[in-house]
């Protein structure tokens, strides 16, 4: 089970706010922060990308502002966000940096992952900061977020992300390591280290938050859970005390993994074809359809004609000698879509812009029917 996290090849990581914020002092644990960045960076050299979820502002920022102890009111919650967000920031980014590892802060709402548009422009921003070798550093964004469009906890969030960014694994650091069938402390408690679906025996397990300083719970790690395999991506939950954390759950450290039926490609690929209604066509010759046959990239130099309107990353249907033969998300409007249809790709780029891909539908957006 160990090798799941050492063989992904994208992997987001969720660290909590009782893991990296001393609770006496207010103040991030540098040594344990230390040591989960050499993890990372052991991991990014194996070749994977990896995206961190971080919780931790409004602790940093709450002893700053000389808050009160126990639950906030929403305003001195954004408050301390607010001032605890550049602690939180400067410590990732000066630990990763040490590495010569590049971080990106990233503030989300819950709309950024609903509204489709806002959706796609974040998966762009992000993969995009992947494939430049940088480490994003996501958080939700407490400063603006009413508590009608919050989260309200990073184990979701982090799903969402690891859903919108096709991961392979998603890490939720914890201060339990793992999913218990009663309370760790109880007697005859039962440690779960492998499921497989999330049954409502499964759901029953989960208690109440047992963090000082968290707002999440088992049962917002089973939610997270739920969101995770039903895009595809592995799960596991793990005890963060101790230093090097990820290492520990690759040496075979006791943790409690939930293990999806498809990978993410597959389950991204079944969405695409059961779930989309598709809202325009493109016409292909039989060139492309063998490209596509053959696992390529729909390319526009293929399409001979475009029907419909739509945005890019609307989904479309793949038309060859009146059939359809395939579906997938578009990377154009229809608008631009029409002026490079037929161009080879060296074309495209000198009218669209270097910065543009040559591709209208990616092998990784499409599948075949």
């Amino acid at each position: 089970m160990s090798n799941r996290l050492s063989k992904a090849k994208r992997i987001v990581v969720k660290v909590g706010s009782a893991l990296l914020v001393d609770q006496q002092s207010g103040t991030i644990k540098g040594e344990w922060l230390s040591t989960l960045v050499n993890d990372l960076v052991v991991l990014k050299k194996s070749g994977a990308d990896v995206i961190l979820v971080s919780s931790g502002a409004i602790a940093l920022g709450r002893r700053t502002l000389g808050l009160p102890a126990g639950k906030l009111k929403l305003d001195q919650s954004q408050a301390a966000a607010a001032v605890g967000q550049i602690a939180l920031a400067h410590a990732w980014a000066t630990a990763l940096a040490a590495r010569s590892v590049v971080a990106a802060q990233v503030l989300v709402t819950l709309t950024d992952t609903e509204d489709r548009q806002r959706y796609l422009n974040a998966r762009a921003t992000l993969s995009t900061l992947l494939k430049q070798g940088a480490v994003p550093v996501i958080n939700e964004n407490d400063t603006v977020a009413t508590s009608e469009i919050r989260y309200g906890d990073n184990d979701r969030l982090a799903a969402r992300v690891a859903s919108m960014m096709s991961a392979d694994v998603l890490v939720l650091l914890s201060d339990i390591d793992g999913l218990y069938s009663a309370p760790p402390h109880q007697e005859g408690a039962r440690f779960i280290s492998e499921i497989t679906a999330i049954t409502a025996e499964i759901e029953a397990m989960a208690g109440k938050p047992v963090s000082g300083v968290g707002s999440g719970g088992m049962i917002t790690k089973i939610e997270a859970a739920k969101i995770s395999l039903s895009a595809g991506c592995n799960m596991v939950i793990a005890s963060g005390h101790e230093l090097h954390p990820l290492k520990r759950i690759m040496d075979g450290e006791r943790c409690s993994w939930f293990l999806a039926e498809a990978s993410a490609l597959q389950a991204r690929k079944r969405w695409i074809a059961g779930t989309l209604a598709p809202v325009g066509r493109l016409i292909v010759d039989d060139g492309a359809k063998a490209a596509l046959d053959k696992g390529k990239s729909l390319l526009p130099a293929g399409v001979k004609s475009i029907e419909g309107t739509f945005v890019a990353g609307d989904t479309v249907s793949i038309i060859a000698n009146a059939a359809e033969f395939a579906r997938g998300l578009v990377g154009y409007d229809s608008d631009e879509a029409r002026k490079i249809v037929g161009l080879k790709s060296a074309d495209v780029q000198k009218l669209m812009g270097e910065d543009r891909s040559d591709e209208l539908v990616h092998r990784d957006d499409l599948v075949m029917l």
